[in-house]
């Protein structure tokens, strides 16, 4: 991926998320300073999957350029909890968040995935997220019968996916992550054999544990353009980035075999999604577990995070469309 390219994908979400958020009410110099921190995490995320971007920004600063890069989700951090929320507290839990796992990451530096200090990393970067309790970091003032939700989801998801970057791909440099965005012809019928295998397993056997019902809706599809955005960079690519490129890498070194690398992960991948109403979701649980096989089966044999993040956003948009 180019840069012209990634600036143009830039600036076309940024512009729709500017335009869906004075919809939903917002407005004025806290709503402003929302959004810039997190179009610099957008942009962070989306311009480092550019390797030319990579490559010469790491080059401009010289020897310092992957530590000054890997500051950025720190200093997003604190510009957001001293400027938004104006909270001292926050600004010090966010700092910690954002500086452990790169502490960490560190540490293995030139080491083959899958060391202590990895899994210590992709746990503190998970967990938090997981069990929502970074979202108190992005409080927001929503307008009268506003939802916070959105943004500050997003704002969560950015910064983990940042920090992950920052610690993983610009520090540790692990091997295998396949961040970059290059694009193969055989990725494409990679990625639409594995989906359309994926649909054959998982709508008949969701429907018969009563987990899908199959209810197009008019209204979900006219809101395609946006989910279908969010869904991709805000769910997909970052969690094939955490579950695939990382834990799964970390994972198959570990032990020594891929394909057992891929079924741990897989089922860890599903046990994530456990907390999901009505909890315990086993059902869910079992779905995403087959879901991440198929995921991490097209990571493994494509090298690269975007065939399976595709994946992986075909099967959530089309269960947003078509199924309750």
């Amino acid at each position: 991926m180019s840069f012209p390219v990634a600036a143009i994908l830039w600036a076309v979400v940024v512009v729709m998320a500017a335009f869906y958020g004075v919809a939903m009410g917002y407005s004025g110099p806290v709503f402003a300073l929302g959004l810039g921190v997190a179009a610099a995490l957008f942009a962070f995320e989306l311009f480092l999957a550019s390797p030319p971007v990579l490559e010469r920004a790491t080059r401009h600063f010289g020897e310092l350029g992957a530590p000054l890069l890997a500051l950025f989700p720190l200093l997003a951090v604190v510009a957001y909890s001293l400027g938004v929320t104006r909270n001292l507290t926050f600004a010090m839990i966010g700092a910690a968040y954002a500086v452990l796992p790169i502490l960490l990451a560190a540490i293995s530096r030139g080491k083959p995935a899958g060391t202590a200090a990895d899994y210590a990393a992709i746990l503190i970067l998970w967990l938090p997220v997981e069990f929502r309790w970074m979202y108190r970091l992005f409080v927001f003032p929503a307008p009268h019968g506003a939802s916070i939700w959105p943004l500050t989801h997003t704002l969560t998801i950015l910064l983990a996916l940042c920090i992950g970057v920052a610690a993983f791909v610009l520090i540790r440099r692990m091997d295998g992550i396949g961040y970059a965005v290059e694009w193969r012809h055989s990725d494409a019928l990679l990625a639409t054999s594995h989906f359309a295998l994926f649909a054959l397993i998982a709508i008949p056997l969701g429907v018969k544990m009563h987990f899908l019902a199959f209810e197009p809706s008019a209204a979900r599809l006219r809101s395609l353009p946006l989910s279908a955005i969010g869904i991709l960079f805000f769910t997909a690519w970052p969690e094939e980035f955490l579950f695939r490129g990382l834990l799964q890498n970390a994972l198959s070194k570990t032990f020594k075999n891929p394909y057992a690398g891929l079924i741990v992960a897989s089922v860890v991948f599903g046990l994530s999604h456990i907390l999901h109403a009505p909890y315990p979701n086993w059902k869910y649980v079992a779905l995403a577990t087959i879901a991440g096989l198929f995921y991490g089966h097209v990571w493994m044999k494509s090298g690269s995070l975007l065939p399976s993040a595709l994946v992986h956003a075909l099967v959530d948009i089309s269960w947003h469309i078509l199924f309750r």
